[in-house]
């Protein structure tokens, strides 16, 4: 089977450009964005897991939903996107995409999503 053609800058540049918008918009559910930014950075689940401690088992349990990991271990993961984990309002995410299953979901670094108080 012949090797998949590596996407050029510009196509790893807007797939994370896509990934950040989708997450602005209200959060994608956990092992969505980790599958996406795996697929963001054009690596195989072996080559993420390396890059990022991990092993390719842990990698598609993450993507799967199946694992718990900590929340230091998905800031990890998110850091070099500029994402960090935290709660999400079910009434927050958008009406046509999937629930976040447990209510976590990774947002933007920037802080401007946290609901000002009272």
């Amino acid at each position: 089977m012949p090797r998949a053609k590596q996407p050029s800058t510009d196509d790893i540049r807007e797939r994370r450009r896509k990934l950040h918008e989708d997450i602005e918009r209200g959060g994608l559910p956990l092992a969505c964005a980790v599958r996406r930014m795996r697929e963001a950075l054009c690596m195989t689940r072996a080559r993420f897991g390396q890059t990022f401690k991990l092993t390719a088992r842990q990698v598609w349990e993450l993507e799967a939903g199946k694992s718990n990991p900590t929340q230091d271990t998905l800031n990890r993961r998110g850091k070099p996107f500029g994402f960090h984990v935290g709660f999400v309002l079910a009434s927050q995410a958008p009406p046509d995409g999937p629930k976040p299953r447990s209510g976590v979901s990774l947002r933007s670094g920037r802080g401007d999503n946290i609901p000002p108080k009272g």
